[in-house]
């Protein structure tokens, strides 16, 4: 049996806003739509995900979540050039919660707000010298 992620739900207020945070600002493209509109369907889900990635974001409104909108979402967006991201993020007028990047044990990172106040990590790992060895690349 396999159980894979079919993707990560981000609770969001206003869908069409977050749609168009993820698809003009983070480059997503939009694979599906479930649901008509969030009048006619409380639990109306846009699916999102970018070129080449296995799985995407799921931007999900439902009055059972609302509250979870606007707080820090635990999920890290990786990149191999955070100087380059943090250029391009600020070009597009992302607002920033950390910035310019940050050093961490681990590597450099920004955080960042979406269109319905979500935080999110975009981070740059540090090169391990053994990849995949489960050794600390501090």
């Amino acid at each position: 049996m396999t159980i894979n992620i079919e993707g990560i739900m981000i609770p969001v207020k206003n869908q069409d806003r977050a749609l168009k945070f993820y698809t003009e600002k983070l480059g997503y493209t939009t694979v599906r739509f479930n649901g008509l509109s969030p009048e006619t369907d409380p639990q109306r889900w846009i699916e999102v995900i970018k070129p080449g990635e296995e799985f995407g974001l799921v931007l999900y409104t439902h009055p059972d979540f609302t509250d979870m909108v606007g707080k820090n979402m635990n999920v890290v967006f990786r990149t191999n050039d955070i100087q380059k991201a943090y250029a391009e993020l600020k070009s597009k007028d992302v607002e920033f919660v950390v910035a310019p990047p940050a050093q961490a044990s681990w590597g450099t990172y920004v955080r960042i707000k979406d269109s319905e106040g979500n935080v999110f990590c975009v981070g740059q790992l540090n090169k391990c010298e053994s990849p995949g060895n489960g050794s600390s690349c501090g």
